[in-house]
């Protein structure tokens, strides 16, 4: 049995299904973690769900949390006012996949299963989430204990989960001990993945989100899988048609980006963080 890990896949409904089904082989005796951002700037948004929900109902074992696109998604059926903040964001392609222009016309089940998703697994040595985890509590206005209790417990920060950048500075690693953190949300090119994956038993951090809309980016455009049972990593490469501009807004994110190290080791690696500097571009 083999537990596989896959995030950000944005749309991209023949890619996922060329990772999973030709990369991968995934079979009913392995466990398939997905950690967010499955709509908005691919093609085939509804498509990404359907086949989602189609191997759960095969018998497949898939766990799904939410990124940050789901989270947009839901608050502009909530709220009308967020519309404009997800359609700026890939949103209004992912409402073509569904043939409507409006949130609100989106299929109930589709709106219960993104409002319903996890936030964060914790499954063997690993602690798999969207974005990040925030290791920095904020002072509050009142209770002085819950300040320590947020900084020693990161897991509680449901949102930082879902939008969290430029984190890995924070890492408390006598909280982290031996355990890992498996992420997506920041896009990052191949070569650093890579990296990440050669460093993962000092570092502790793997980021997988190899920008898969971002097919024109030169080092992206690929969906990443990793196998947290035999640490290995799977590329496929974008076989859709991306129509948005958004392979080209990536560079706001990652232009925002700095090389630091980790407090852990004090070593320097070329790791690129990124800051959150995109504008309302996320």
């Amino acid at each position: 049995m083999r537990k596989i890990a896959i995030s950000d896949i944005h749309g991209c409904a023949k890619t996922l299904i060329a990772l999973v089904e030709k990369q991968v082989e995934l079979t009913r005796n392995d466990q398939l973690y997905l950690l967010g951002d499955y709509i908005d700037r691919g093609p085939n948004s509804k498509g990404v769900l359907d086949y989602i929900m189609g191997l759960k109902s095969a018998g497949y074992s898939v766990n799904c949390l939410k990124g940050n696109h789901e989270e947009m998604l839901v608050q502009a059926v909530e709220d009308a006012r967020e519309t404009s903040m997800w359609l700026y964001n890939g949103g209004q392609e992912a409402l073509a996949s569904f043939g409507t222009d409006e949130p609100s016309s989106i299929p109930e089940k589709y709106i219960r299963f993104l409002k319903n998703l996890d936030f964060y697994f914790e499954v063997d040595e690993y602690i798999l989430v969207h974005a990040g985890l925030n290791f920095v509590g904020e002072k509050p206005e009142k209770d002085s204990n819950q300040f320590l209790w947020r900084l020693h417990n990161p897991l509680r920060d449901h949102k930082s989960m879902l939008w969290i950048r430029w984190w890995y500075e924070d890492i408390d690693w006598n909280w982290l001990r031996d355990r890992v953190i498996v992420h997506g949300h920041t896009p990052v090119e191949t070569d650093e993945i890579w990296d990440m994956y050669d460093l993962l038993e000092e570092d502790q951090v793997l980021d997988i989100d190899n920008g898969c809309f971002a097919r024109y980016k030169n080092g992206m455009g690929q969906l990443c899988a990793f196998d947290l049972t035999n640490r290995d990593l799977y590329f496929q490469e974008n076989i859709g048609i991306i129509t948005g501009n958004y392979w080209y807004n990536i560079n706001a994110i990652v232009q925002a980006s700095k090389y630091h190290c980790f407090r852990k080791t004090g070593v320097h690696r070329p790791y690129r963080v990124s800051v959150c500097h995109d504008y309302q571009q996320r």
